[in-house]
């Protein structure tokens, strides 16, 4: 089983309000991932970074998908918090991302959000709006797990003489 975390980056959303979080948990716990965490903190460096980092670091997570806080406002600054904290950047994820959601509305375009490895967590940023959330679903939802075997050594076994033939 898949340990996940959440977090909502919105300066005014309560739980209970936020629309895109419950898209994501109810999707992701509907396919048998541990929903670990979820939480909403405002749009500040320190309590992003704080969050990824504790759910990376003390919870273990495997992945952490984070909603809001990836547009052009002054305190749009997710991705600035993710790039802090990750190692590797895994640009091919956001830019799917963006390429899809372009398919629904042109202004995919202006999502900032990364994506990104630290240490055995991948974090991926999200839209806030509930309809780019749930644009993302059936993409996160066939690439994760193989993703999460990638970066636990398990993904690309050598091919043996018989399956080359």
């Amino acid at each position: 089983m898949l340990k996940m975390c959440l977090l909502t980056v919105s300066d005014t959303r309560l739980k209970q309000e936020d629309l895109s979080g419950k898209k994501l948990f109810d999707f992701f716990s509907s396919k048998g991932y541990e929903i670990a965490a979820w939480d909403i903190v405002k749009d500040e460096r320190n309590q992003i970074t704080k969050a990824l980092i504790y759910y990376a670091d003390d919870l273990s997570a495997d992945i952490v998908l984070t909603s809001g806080g990836t547009g052009f406002s002054q305190r749009d600054i997710t991705p600035e918090a993710t790039r802090e904290v990750i190692d590797k950047v895994v640009p091919g994820i956001s830019e799917h991302l963006r390429a899809e959601g372009i398919k629904q509305t042109p202004r995919a375009v202006l999502s900032r959000g990364i994506a990104g490895i630290r240490r055995t967590t991948l974090i991926i940023n999200l839209p806030g709006s509930p309809k780019g959330v749930t644009d993302a679903l059936p993409f996160l939802g066939e690439v994760l797990p193989h993703a999460i075997e990638m970066i636990k050594g398990k993904g690309h076994q050598p091919e043996t003489d018989e399956k080359k033939r």
